[in-house]
């Protein structure tokens, strides 16, 4: 039987710049294979080419997806090797913590021939400046888009009754946990269920949330407390010892949008646009927030100005989007630099080497857990 994928991102174009979540999906990986390379030099392509082989063989990987163009990933994770690959290039920088012993450069820039870059250098200056650029202003205007979110939560939080909200998430923490706690440490992973991309808002909530029995689907408005109430229940299963999936939001990574905790099966998300999803199976349950511990009558009451910074903030939002689009546009007349350029049977020998690392990997897993004795 075939594997598993298990999609998300692990670096965002947030309000807050480009944010990474790496190295807390990285940290327990044994061997780890960070590639270098330009744009177009077939990054993308040789993760998936050796992702497609273990999943032939019945092992569940994971894409971690670019938040800049989600049709490719950024890197691929085997978590019963413990291995994985990942671009090391900007914006996600990524450098050896004990190299050679877990991680190895992968340099795709081998596999080109620089004579043919040389001639199209102007060309790449020029178009890696306007990428640049287009991504700053792009940050600047979520960044503003942000402020005038601010705005919008104020209104709701305002008009919160906080000891319902406390009693409500306390209930939560009864109803998951009851009295458990287990003898052994939690392990938490930091990441993005969704991101901001040149096509739009993405998310992956309904492969992460695929396996899970019971999942309840937060509504509600802005600064309703749905990110507070999920760090707690967050907060409280890595006290009490359960492995905890944190999903932070695309937009403002400070702010949670998803809690998976996979051991007592359950996930809990914020179900409001742009990830807006409604129950479709048995265990599915809603939890209005607005119901719950908003003063009645706030939204007709405040009706004008939530209509006001609504659209202030969706127009923000907008041309936020087409900055990354520009972004993307100009990376894929960069990247057809680099695929003339390119040697592709040196990157196929490279992932023919990495592969060969993991069988390795997958035979010593193997003697370890089926020890032969030798006389």
């Amino acid at each position: 039987m075939a594997g598993k994928i298990l999609h998300y991102f692990a670096g965002g174009n947030t309000a807050r710049g480009f944010y990474s979540l790496y190295d807390s999906n990285l940290k327990d990986l044994t061997r780890l294979f960070i590639l270098k390379g330009g744009p177009g030099t077939g990054k993308s392509t040789l993760m998936k080419k050796i992702a497609r082989q273990w999943l032939e063989k019945g092992y569940n990987v994971e894409y971690l997806h670019c938040a800049s163009d989600n049709e490719s990933i950024d890197g691929v994770i085997i978590p019963a090797l413990k291995a994985g690959i990942v671009d090391g290039t900007a914006p996600h920088v990524i450098e050896p913590k004990t190299p050679g012993a877990v991680e190895d450069y992968v340099n795709l820039g081998d596999a080109w021939d620089s004579r043919l870059l040389l001639e199209s250098k102007q060309e790449i200056v020029k178009l890696s400046r306007e990428i640049s650029h287009a991504f700053a202003e792009a940050y600047s205007t979520y960044a503003e888009a942000l402020r005038i979110h601010d705005e919008w939560e104020k209104i709701y939080m305002n008009n919160i009754d906080f000891e319902k909200a406390n009693n409500l998430t306390s209930r939560l923490i009864d109803m998951f946990f009851g009295t458990i706690v287990l003898n052994k440490k939690s392990t938490v992973k930091h990441r993005f269920l969704g991101a901001a991309t040149p096509k739009g808002p993405v998310d992956y909530i309904q492969n992460l949330t695929e396996d899970i029995p019971k999942r309840y689907f937060i509504k509600g408005r802005p600064g309703s407390g749905k990110s507070t109430m999920l760090k707690k229940l967050a907060a409280q299963a890595e006290e009490r010892g359960f492995d905890v999936e944190v999903y932070h939001c695309g937009f403002d990574p400070e702010s949670l949008d998803m809690v998976i905790i996979r051991e007592i099966g359950i996930s809990i998300f914020d179900s409001t646009a742009p990830h807006e999803y409604f129950p479709s199976r048995d265990g599915d349950e809603i939890i209005d927030m607005y119901k719950a511990v908003i003063a009645p009558g706030t939204d007709e009451i405040f009706a004008d100005e939530i209509e006001r910074v609504a659209k202030r903030y969706k127009e923000r939002m907008s041309t936020a989007a087409s900055h990354l689009a520009r972004a993307k546009q100009l990376n894929d007349q960069l990247e057809k630099i680099y695929v003339k350029a390119v040697d592709f049977s040196v990157v196929d020998d490279f992932a023919e080497k990495i592969q060969a690392d993991f069988l390795r990997q997958a035979e010593h897993q193997e003697e370890m857990a089926n020890p032969v004795l030798r006389v």
